[in-house]
């Protein structure tokens, strides 16, 4: 089967697939629409999907071996700018293109139940809810989507805007692709009162500051320069009016790092410093993990073979050697079983270039949808053919 001829054929079927995802953002686990319009999608494609967790799964093909194709399909929570007559307004945005990602999915889905009976292997499918809060992977781990059958090897696509038309691909075989990420909320307990009399409390805002200022020294003074290491406080709340000192504050941030050891030091000083600031100002703190994702390093020999495999399409140009400073709970899977993930550029070289994913203006290109359909299905014929 000639899976680029076809997928382009079903262009029109993926933009609307697409457009629907994007109209109805939804954001974290609970993802019903969406959980819904992929069942009935792949019901009517002739296959038997089932729930995994707050996910989505389907099996095509019988025996070994067993190749994971993964999706996440989940918003960000922010209110879309973009533009797009299509553009979503319940105030949550496909800002990041999960929508592609479904899309495409559903797409590869359809093109292999096309040939099931050629396949020599088993293809299962993974449709992932909250990858922007990274606790997709995990739920679905945990409901069982490497085992019965067990996954033998998995591959997943991201598309990315910008200024870079369809037809690149992006890629990195063995090297870490995209850094770790943990994710804390450090809730700061202090004594309230009257803002004319700080000296009878104990001001977590005054805390808060220290502990900030304290975390970008840690980053200058103790993190390894030749490593990449970034810590992001991305909301501090506390207080409700001019006059009053809070009893609490809590703040929430990201580290990510592309190197283990540099990880766990980090890890540990940011309790160490919110514990040590917090006591030496009188109050107390709380730190919780929100996300525990480690680097993902894709899996060399798979990845080669991948990228050896969508050169054979000639519809894009691999690119070597991405690392990119965001992440991907796809590690996850990625630590589990060998793995490759993969960047399709879907930009624009106008104005609509002008903006990056998580930007409520992101626009991305729906040229890429059959690179990214026939790009899956060809991978998965090619590699079952060839274990």
């Amino acid at each position: 089967m000639d899976f680029f001829e076809k997928a382009k054929e079903m262009k029109d079927e993926a933009i609307e697939n697409r457009r629907y995802f994007h109209q109805t953002a939804e954001v974290g686990l609970d993802m019903p629409k969406a959980q819904e319009y992929i069942m009935n999608k792949l019901e009517a494609y002739g296959l038997h999907p089932e729930k995994c967790g707050h996910g989505v799964t389907a099996l095509l093909g019988q025996g070994t071996p067993v190749l994971l194709l993964r999706a996440d399909m989940d918003a960000l929570p922010i209110q879309e700018d973009s533009g797009e007559t299509f553009a979503c307004k319940t105030g949550h945005a496909h800002a990041c293109g999960h929508d592609f990602h479904a899309a495409m999915l559903l797409g590869a889905a359809k093109l292999l139940k096309e040939c099931e009976s050629e396949l020599k292997g088993t293809v299962k499918f993974m449709f992932q809810p909250a990858e922007e809060t990274f606790e997709g992977s995990w739920d679905m781990i945990e409901n069982g989507i490497l085992e019965n059958p067990k996954v033998d090897a998995a591959l997943a696509l991201h598309v990315g805007p910008g200024k870079m038309l369809p037809g690149l691909c992006m890629y990195n075989a063995g090297g870490v692709m995209m850094n770790s990420v943990d994710g804390f909320r450090i809730v700061i307990k202090g004594k309230g009162g009257h803002g004319a009399y700080p000296n009878l409390a104990v001001d977590p805002l005054r805390i808060a500051v220290r502990i900030y200022t304290a975390l970008e020294e840690l980053i200058a003074r103790e993190a390894n320069p030749e490593k990449t290491c970034v810590l992001t406080i991305g909301q501090i709340h506390g207080g409700n009016a001019a006059n009053i000192i809070p009893d609490e504050v809590v703040m929430e941030g990201t580290l990510r790092t592309n190197d283990k050891e540099e990880r766990e030091l980090l890890v540990r000083r940011i309790t160490e410093i919110a514990e040590g600031v917090s006591k030496l100002c009188g109050g107390s703190v709380r730190i919780t993990k929100l996300s525990e994702v480690p680097p993902l390093v894709c899996d060399r020999p798979f990845t080669e073979k991948m990228i050896g495999y969508m050169k054979e399409l000639d519809i894009v140009q691999p690119i070597p050697d991405m690392h990119a400073n965001a992440s991907e709970d796809f590690a996850v899977i990625a630590e589990q079983v060998p793995s490759a993930f993969m960047y399709l550029s879907a930009g624009f070289e106008d104005e609509r270039g002008n903006y990056s994913a998580h930007n409520p203006k992101v626009r991305f290109n729906e040229d890429v949808l059959p690179v990214g359909i026939a790009g899956m299905a060809h991978c998965a014929v090619r590699w079952l053919e060839e274990n």
